[in-house]
């Protein structure tokens, strides 16, 4: 699961940086999944120690009687533009500086390699399957690493579009094991009504809405 969304006025990609807490649209978008997920058989919640994904993994948790694990691969991936505001027309990519961070998109050089990505992505995959063997885990994390682990899993080229992702807020993206294999992925939006537009897949970023900024 992606977390919800997240109290960013000044528009600032947040990264891994503490102190970016879910806003109230956010804990709305967090109590809809756990009702969505009410009826299923979780016996094992487990979320990216950054604030976001904490509370969005915290009412699924309570909901199951469970207590929330927490799991450090899950964390938001690693990018030198962290702390910057990344807006259309006067962000970051203005600045020359910061340009040579843009000349390698297939690694990518701006950030964590995808490669590393995907390992310590299915590192915690598999970590939560073992927890929950032949029951369910939800695991709460971030929009990158997620998209990353699951073009790895379907076979696609880890460099992308990031506005083509299918990965919006508050979403689930499930992997249905077979023994220690995974044998499908899916995909679903319990909260997409209270999605904003200008958040949702393929949407373009809009200067002054900052909450679009980091993931």
């Amino acid at each position: 699961m992606r977390h919800g969304e997240v109290e960013n006025p000044d528009g600032v990609l947040y990264g891994r940086l503490d102190g970016y807490h879910l806003s109230e649209l956010g804990r709305q978008m967090a109590e809809r999944v756990a009702e969505h997920l009410a009826s299923r058989d979780v016996t094992h919640v487990v979320a990216s120690p950054l604030e976001r994904a904490q509370e969005t993994a915290t009412p699924i948790a309570k909901a199951h009687g469970l207590d929330l694990a927490t799991d450090a691969r899950l964390l938001e991936a690693e990018n030198v533009f962290q702390g910057k505001t990344f807006g259309v027309g006067d962000g970051a990519l203005r600045r020359p500086e910061n340009w040579k961070h843009l000349v390698n998109p297939f690694k990518p050089s701006w950030g964590e390699p995808y490669v590393d990505q995907v390992v310590r992505m299915m590192g915690a995959l598999d970590a939560a399957k073992d927890a929950a063997r032949g029951r369910e885990a939800v695991l709460v994390s971030h929009q990158l690493p997620i998209w990353i682990v699951r073009s790895y899993v379907e076979r696609r080229r880890l460099w992308h579009d990031p506005r083509k992702r299918q990965c919006t807020l508050a979403s689930l993206t499930t992997f249905t094991y077979q023994g220690d294999k995974i044998v499908s992925v899916g995909y679903s939006e319990p909260a997409i009504d209270l999605v904003p537009a200008h958040l949702r897949a393929g949407a373009k970023p809009v200067q002054g809405k900052g909450k679009a900024f980091g993931a």
